[in-house]
């Protein structure tokens, strides 16, 4: 962040500041947690659904926060020097708008039902192999996350990549309208928080908001194969870069193939490597390379930068655990990604290929098509003829149902109340050299059956150790 003074922050929020406060001091941190603060930051305190910033104002000003931004109305007597506002929330958003004005860098923004931290972090390699830049954070694509997120570009940064996520239509267009994104991504549509979007026409709606804000002068990429996405681009005021592997895209990849060290395929001649698992992540490589070349980084170049990419933990990671091949894909889960990974078990090429096992927990904010959603996971993964299935969580038996009702033999599905049960079936089914897949929601904390995974093997290799420690003592 650059360095700005206390004018320029009553200037762009619309605060006054109380006595005791110096309009001309600088600032060049902002936090929202009291407890990370380093000396001589802004405490920005936010009020959530689940906490309120202003409670922790006293141990802010303690560490020695320089300035706290509180909401007039909830801080009727300031502790230390404080910039009032209406809303906190809101000032943090006039914040960053301002800020943005300040910067020359590329802004690009992404959004889509899935696939979005990949994408992003695909496109922050490529670019990064000749430009300096910055991405969000973590999961930060929200009114809260995106500002702090844009507020950590400096005048060293030639490109910032945003992550734009919504719940409801509206959401990203507020997004859009605080960093202006001179590039848009949609990566895939799909059922995905519809207890807020309620329907598939109220996604295609609301993250369709990206393209309407891009400025004529920009451009969009989109996954060419998708013919919701194909729709979806007539509302882009700029040129609309399609990629994919149909040959009415403008950047085509050919000779693609998903192995054990990744997916390889040609683009222009160019051969890549990129180090992710799984054949449905090829768009999210597409759109990257499209980025890179459209601002003028040559292929190879961007060819070296994508190999040299690293899946974040919990997404789509290939681990060898024991004698089993595990695809850790327990970060989250929609019906659209569900499926794509299931997909993936059959295409990938790995040597010595055992049984195929999908191991999902519950996907969440269905609303009313919960049971549908889960049960079509069910067809799909018999259709696909992966050896077994175990479910787990309320909507265990509607995968179940699924899968039997699409001919999968019953002695090869289990549904499980909880994890423990989950993990009592596996304990039972497993055998060396196995596939599997462990999926589900967020909240259903599936990466402790990778954990779990993790422990078993380690038993293993002491028992073995043990047993052959007596032979040879024998």
């Amino acid at each position: 962040m650059e360095q700005l003074s206390l004018i320029d922050l009553m200037h762009a929020t619309g605060g006054h500041l109380t006595v005791g406060a110096s309009p001309g001091q600088v600032i060049d941190r902002i936090s929202t947690d009291s407890r990370t603060l380093q000396p001589g930051s802004v405490f920005w305190a936010l009020r959530g659904e689940t906490h309120d910033g202003h409670a922790y104002i006293s141990q802010a000003m303690e560490r020695g926060a320089a300035l706290c931004v509180a909401n007039a109305s909830h801080l009727p007597v300031p502790t230390g020097p404080t910039l009032l506002v209406k809303d906190t929330g809101t000032a943090l958003m006039d914040l960053a708008r301002w800020y943005r004005g300040t910067l020359d860098a590329l802004v690009i923004g992404l959004t889509g039902s899935v696939g979005k931290t990949t994408t992003r972090d695909l496109i922050h390699v490529a670019l990064a192999a000749e430009f300096e830049g910055i991405r969000s954070r973590k999961n930060f694509n929200n009114t809260i996350g995106l500002p702090l997120s844009l507020l950590e570009a400096d005048h060293r940064h030639e490109f910032i990549l945003l992550e734009m996520g919504a719940s409801r239509i509206g959401d990203i267009a507020e997004l859009v309208d605080v960093a202006a994104p001179e590039v848009g991504v949609v990566t895939a549509i799909g059922p995905a928080h519809l207890e807020s979007f309620h329907n598939l026409q109220g996604i295609i709606q609301g993250k369709g908001e990206l393209l309407e804000g891009l400025p004529p002068t920009g451009f969009a990429v989109l996954p060419g194969d998708d013919p919701i996405l194909r729709q979806m681009a007539d509302r882009a005021p700029c040129p609309v870069i399609f990629v994919g592997e149909g040959d009415d895209n403008h950047l085509q990849a050919k000779r693609v193939r998903a192995t054990f060290e990744g997916l390889q395929f040609r683009v222009d001649g160019v051969e890549f490597s990129v180090p992710v698992c799984g054949r449905h992540h090829l768009s999210n490589a597409l759109c990257a390379i499209a980025i890179a070349r459209e601002i003028g980084i040559r292929l190879p170049t961007v060819a070296q930068g994508l190999e040299r990419f690293e899946p974040i933990e919990g997404r789509t990671r290939l681990k060898k655990i024991g004698s089993w091949t595990v695809i850790d894909d327990t970060y989250n889960a929609s019906p659209l990604s569900v499926a794509a990974a299931c997909r993936m078990l059959p295409d990938l090429e790995l040597p010595g290929l055992g049984r195929r096992i999908l191991v999902l927990g519950d996907m969440r904010e269905l609303g009313g098509t919960a049971d549908l959603e889960h049960r079509r996971i069910g067809e799909l993964a018999a259709q696909l003829k992966i050896d077994l299935v175990v479910a787990c969580g309320n909507h265990a038996e509607h995968v179940a149902q699924g899968a039997e009702a699409s001919g999968m033999d019953p002695h090869c599905i289990a549904a499980a109340s909880d994890l423990e049960t989950m993990k009592a079936v596996l304990d039972c089914w497993l055998e060396p050299g196995d596939v599997i897949l462990v999926k589900g929601s967020r909240a259903t904390r599936m990466e402790r059956i990778v954990e779990w995974l993790g422990e078993r093997a380690a038993i293993e290799a002491a028992l073995r150790g043990t047993t052959e420690s007596r032979r040879h003592c024998a």
